[in-house]
């Protein structure tokens, strides 16, 4: 109560106090303080109040929000599921219609809504440990929201739950109580081993009801300790105050192989999955392409925060990225685009979706189905209307196709879909036009020989943004999701970035060569940085020789000489620059398009080809 009466008192002249009436400590405390303004509240259980909310339906990766303000009902809904979000967006809400914002106006702004980075970074730990890096504070409301993130992790499965929490300061209640209620927040979010750093934590450890405790004065003394060894297998959760310095416990803690790392905003993913969404319609289902280890970002990852998300949908390539994922805790559909024959088992014990292109797959398939005795199994039909790659004739094969299908009951399409050939160019409209009409043809005709419901999907991330209005049932997500647009980068986020370091400097002087070959000829008195990261990295030796640069503090610095297999040369002469000092080779200011320009090829294979021996670190709200 002293803390809220101290933030009172900052406002104790404001001309209206909006505030939530269901929160004991605020009421008690603005009661008592004598403020004289307009007092405006919100309540979830009081319907006297000005701002009543009604009803809460999560549905998805959305909340509807039903409120009655001033007497009148209106909805708004936002795309998160999270309490933070939820109770964020109705203060915001509670202001808005008090400044004059139409309900209509923020219904449709409410929509649009993005997540607000906090900086909360998931990484591989050393012993096969997940690491939730959340050291940059320490409160219980920002405990509540790591806890609750981690909860939410598939990879918990079958792997202990650790907390590893600090000292928490200024938090208005005994310590005793504090504690208490960090015990209680644990036990709740299913925390099975709990650490305490610091000596206030470590004085109340009989509050602690978790059996499996330690506690510590200091990370040294824990980074000392037997219960720090022995850590393995475990999902961790890092909470720490700044003064605790967990950056230090947290390097001891990360399985470090190579100073090259790919940083994956995951914010940015689910930023990018909401833009696409604001254009479709709240019926409209998502596939989101997770192929190629996720366009090299790390598909399990991915594949987490999607779920997390509530996508319809989830595509790969093969059926062994699938089984990847199932093993990972991953449990929504999942769809494989490019099934082998001898996959079919693998299918069936995963529970995964198979693309259908051909008569050869579609009866082999069947007989497999039969074998194993089962009936109605999810099918994705594929119709070929122009990109000619794989895929049924719309126009020839589909008399034979519905015959096929029809005649058996091992099998049962779930969608059928085909691919725009030039989505993302103006000058192919009209041959676009030509494939949807195709696709309706074929689709309509598939459609008419099953009562279920047939799903249809041709808009891809391009034809979204182009085609809105050809979304049909379900659209997949791909390169946007990525954060790379054909039609507008400026809109999306940034995923990936690749960064490694400075290993050496030197001066090289005028005449002398650079690299393999003597390729790299300087024209002038230069230095010369050594950086760790080569075409074993997925760094393309068309890169090199000058043909394209990296950023460095900022500044450009070219690519001298041949790309070696680990270490590449830049120059960067006329930079301010040491040792240790970070390179960027793409991502949030150098965009991958530059160099995918550069070698004339598509963002597609700059992603895909960063090999896995680059560490990824994720990113997360």
């Amino acid at each position: 109560e002293s803390k809220c009466r101290e933030k009172l008192t900052l406002f104790k002249d404001a001309k209206v106090l909006i505030y939530n009436a269901d929160d004991p400590v605020v009421n008690r405390t603005i009661a008592t303080f004598g403020f004289y303004g307009e007092r405006l509240c919100w309540s979830r259980t009081d319907a006297t109040v000005a701002m009543f909310i009604r009803r809460i339906d999560k549905q998805g990766a959305s909340t509807s929000i039903e409120y009655q303000y001033k007497g009148t009902i209106s909805t708004y809904t936002i795309p998160f599921i999270d309490e933070a979000s939820i109770t964020n967006s109705i203060i915001s809400a509670t202001v808005a219609l008090y400044l004059g914002v139409d309900a209509e106006q923020l219904s449709t702004r409410m929509r649009t809504l993005e997540p607000v980075a906090m900086r909360l970074e998931v990484k591989e730990g050393r012993n096969g440990c997940t690491l939730i890096n959340d050291s940059y504070n320490s409160d219980l409301k920002s405990l509540d929201i790591a806890l609750d993130f981690m909860s939410r992790r598939p990879d918990h499965q079958n792997r202990k739950r650790t907390l590893i929490l600090s000292d928490i300061y200024q938090s208005g209640v005994s310590t005793e109580e504090l504690y208490r209620q960090v015990s209680d927040l644990a036990v709740e979010r299913g925390i099975e081993k709990f650490i305490g750093i610091g000596p206030e934590i470590s004085a109340q450890q009989e509050v602690v009801s978790i059996t499996d405790k330690a506690f510590f004065n200091d990370c040294d003394a824990f980074i000392s300790s037997d219960v720090f060894a022995s850590l393995h297998d475990e999902v961790i959760l890092l909470k720490g105050a700044r003064r605790f310095c967990f950056d230090h416990l947290t390097e001891l803690l990360e399985q470090r192989v190579h100073e090259t790392i790919l940083e994956v905003n995951l914010n940015a993913v689910v930023a990018n999955l909401n833009y696409y969404r604001s254009m479709l319609k709240p019926t409209t289902k998502i596939v989101c392409m997770i192929k190629a280890n996720g366009y090299g970002a790390g598909a399990v990852e991915i594949a987490k925060t999607l779920q997390d998300h509530r996508v319809d949908y989830l595509a790969v390539a093969v059926a062994d990225e699938g089984v990847i994922l199932r093993k990972n805790g991953i449990t929504c559909n999942i769809m494989v685009m490019n099934p082998e024959m001898s996959s079919f088992k693998t299918l069936f014990d995963y529970e995964l979706e198979p693309e259908v292109y051909s008569f050869r797959l579609l009866d082999a398939l069947v007989s497999a189905a039969r074998k194993e005795g089962i009936t109605g199994y999810p099918v994705h039909i594929k119709l070929d209307t122009g990109m000619h790659r794989l895929g049924f004739d719309p126009l020839t094969d589909m008399d034979q196709l519905i015959d096929h299908l029809t005649r058996q009951d091992a099998i049962l399409p779930r969608s059928v879909f085909s691919h725009f050939v030039g989505s993302d160019s103006d000058g192919f409209d009209e041959f676009s036009t030509k494939q949807y009409e195709r696709f309706v043809y074929g689709s309509q005709r598939l459609q008419a020989a099953y009562p279920h419901k047939i799903l249809r999907h041709i808009d891809n991330s391009a034809g979204i943004e182009h085609f809105p209005e050809r979304q049909m049932e379900m659209c997949r997500l791909g390169l946007g999701l990525y954060g790379v647009s054909s039609r507008d980068n400026r809109i999306l986020h940034t995923v990936s970035t690749l960064k490694t370091t400075i290993l050496q400097l030197r001066h090289v002087p005028k005449e002398e060569t650079v690299g393999y070959s003597r390729k790299g000829i300087l024209t002038r008195d230069s230095m010369i940085a050594a950086i760790p990261i080569g075409y074993a990295d997925g760094l393309n030796r068309g890169l090199g020789r000058g043909r394209c640069y990296c950023l460095v503090n900022g500044q450009k610095a070219p690519y001298i000489g041949n790309i070696c297999m680990d270490v590449a040369m830049i120059d960067v002469t006329g930079i301010d620059c040491h040792e240790g000092d970070s390179v960027e080779i793409f991502g949030e200011h150098l965009p991958v398009t530059v160099l995918s320009d550069a070698l004339g090829t598509i963002p597609y294979e700059i992603f895909t080809s960063v090999s896995d021996r680059v560490k990824r670190i994720y990113y997360q709200d």
